[in-house]
C-alpha cells in the first residue's frame, strides 16, 4: 500500500487495519492529548510533528504491531524510549502486555510513569538508567526507534535477547545500508519491512542469533 498520508488516514487505518476497537482509540486520543500538553513543558518530539501526530508517532508505532504478525503477548523491551514511542503506544493498544521503557533523562521518564498512570497501564515499567547500565535479562520483544546505529545497538543490548527474541527497529532510509554492515559480524534473521508512514523509510525485523565472536567461533 502507499504511505498513510493525512491524519484521517492514519486514525482509519488504526481501525480497519489494524482493528484497533474504541477503547484502545481512546487511550491513543488521551495519549495524544497528554503528549501535546507536556510537549509545552519539556521537548518531547518536534513542534512541527504535532500537526501530523497521528502519522509520525502514532501508527509510526503501531505498525509495528503489522509488520510483524510474530509480537506474540511476551515482555517487550523499548530502548530509548523519549516520549513514549514506540512503547507506549505498543502499550495503550495491547494493555494487557507486560512493556519496560527505558530512557536516561529523568523529565522523560517522570513524564512517562505519570502518562502510564492517567492511561490505566499498570503493566507500564518505566526505568530511568543509561541501556548499557541495565542489568541483563531477556525480553521476548525488543524495540528501537532511532536510538543508535544498529551494530552499536545490539552490542549494548543484545544481552537482553535470546534467540526467539523478536526485534523491530524502524531505522529510516538507512535500513537497508545498515542491514548490509551488520551482516559482516552478526548472525541474524534481520529483513526489511516498508513503512507505512515514509515510503523512503525501512524497519528491521528479525532476530539475532549471535555476536561476532559466536561468528568468528562458528567459522
Amino acid at each position: 500500500m502507499s504511505a498513510i498520508d493525512s491524519e484521517a488516514a492514519a486514525q482509519a487505518w488504526l481501525c480497519d487495519g489494524l482493528g484497533v476497537d474504541d477503547k484502545a482509540m481512546a487511550r491513543l486520543r488521551a495519549l495524544v492529548d497528554l503528549l501535546i500538553a507536556e510537549n509545552e513543558r519539556q521537548n518531547l518530539v518536534a513542534r512541527g510533528s504535532l500537526a501530523s501526530v497521528w502519522q509520525r508517532h502514532i501508527v509510526d508505532s503501531a505498525q509495528l504491531l503489522h509488520v510483524s504478525r510474530e509480537t506474540g503477548e511476551g515482555a517487550w523491551l523499548d530502548l530509548g524510549t523519549g516520549a513514549g514511542f514506540p512503547g507506549l503506544v505498543i502499550a495503550a493498544l495491547q494493555p494487557w502486555r507486560k512493556v519496560t521503557l527505558v530512557d536516561s533523562r529523568r523529565l522523560r521518564t517522570e513524564w512517562l510513569a505519570r502518562a502510564a498512570a492517567a492511561l490505566g497501564l499498570d503493566a507500564v515499567e518505566v526505568i530511568l538508567a543509561r541501556v548499557e547500565d541495565l542489568p541483563a535479562r531477556s525480553f521476548d520483544v525488543i524495540s528501537a526507534r532511532a536510538f543508535a546505529p544498529l551494530e552499536r545497538l545490539l552490542g549494548l543490548s543484545a544481552r537482553f535477547s535470546t534467540p526467539q527474541t523478536l526485534w523491530l527497529l524502524p531505522k529510516g532510509a538507512k535500513a537497508s545500508h545498515e542491514l548490509t554492515e551488520l551482516d559482516k559480524a552478526w548472525r541474524h534473521t534481520f529483513h526489511v519491512e516498508h513503512s507505512l508512514t515514509d515510503s523512503a523509510a525501512g524497519i528491521l525485523v528479525g532476530r539475532v542469533l549471535g555476536s561476532p565472536h559466536t561468528k568468528a567461533r562458528a567459522t
